[in-house]
């Protein structure tokens, strides 16, 4: 049972990161590929449809933790909590950027919530970059300004933008945003795997430690019950989305 729900937690992870990835890196390549008011509303209106969805995978990771690793979630969160503090920070910036930037009209309005998800992008992506080096390396005291994690954060940074770009290239084919080069769907595919990668490595090497800290048997088979009928909701969704919003013209209400 043990084995079953760390595959749940690796899956859920390294979904969410090949998945969100590239969400966070458009956001933060925004000003670069969105050179004009119109340009920046296409690429928002490419991604914004996902968000919601690729956001379910973060929410149900963090039940995951709570319920079969509790102890486990609470050592992170409690060695962790300024980036824990930042990573949400940021969160809620991105979020705040990605629906109130058409709320009210005038380039001013805009201008400041397309910063704020430029901003809550970037923060996203290197405090989880962060969070993934401090878990690594044990949870270091002075996480939030460990070079190595800053490191860490880069490098997430950067593939979540080439995942980004690919996105653009791939949803906008043509697009002068873009380049005007387009991307195949087994390009996205592969930047999807550069994007997971970092989780993927850190969950396979902390995999003992993990399977360590497992709730009890009879609370994992609990929650068995619970949650598996959900997953076929959650994949539905998810196929839903992809299919309705992949292809065809792209959503202005963002």
């Amino acid at each position: 049972m043990e084995i079953l729900w760390f595959g749940t937690l690796a899956v859920l992870l390294i979904g969410y990161f090949a998945l969100e990835g590239f969400d966070i890196g458009l956001g933060m390549l925004l000003p670069v590929l969105g050179r004009t008011p119109a340009g920046r509303d296409r690429l928002v209106g490419a991604m914004g449809p996902f968000v919601l969805a690729n956001e379910v995978w973060l929410v149900a990771l963090v039940g995951t933790l709570l319920g079969a690793f509790p102890i486990l979630e609470g050592r992170v969160i409690g060695g962790l909590y300024p980036l824990v503090v930042v990573l949400l920070l940021s969160w809620i910036l991105r979020d705040a950027g990605l629906w109130f930037r058409r709320r009210v009209g005038g380039a001013a309005w805009r201008s400041w919530w397309d910063a704020a998800l430029c901003l809550g992008s970037a923060g996203l992506a290197l405090t989880w970059g962060m969070v993934l080096t401090a878990v690594v390396r044990g949870l270091p005291q002075d996480a939030l300004f460990d070079p190595l994690g800053i490191a860490g954060g880069i490098v997430v940074a950067a593939v979540f933008a080439f995942h980004g770009w690919t996105f653009a290239a791939w949803r906008l084919p043509g697009e002068p945003v873009v380049g005007g080069r387009r991307r195949s769907s087994r390009a996205l595919l592969g930047s999807a795997c550069v994007a997971a990668a970092p989780a993927a490595v850190v969950v396979a090497a902390l995999a003992s430690p993990i399977l360590d800290h497992a709730a009890p048997s009879a609370t994992l088979t609990v929650l068995s019950v619970m949650v598996l009928p959900c997953v076929p909701i959650m994949v539905g969704a998810q196929l839903w989305i992809w299919r309705t919003f992949a292809r065809g013209a792209v959503p202005t209400f963002f």
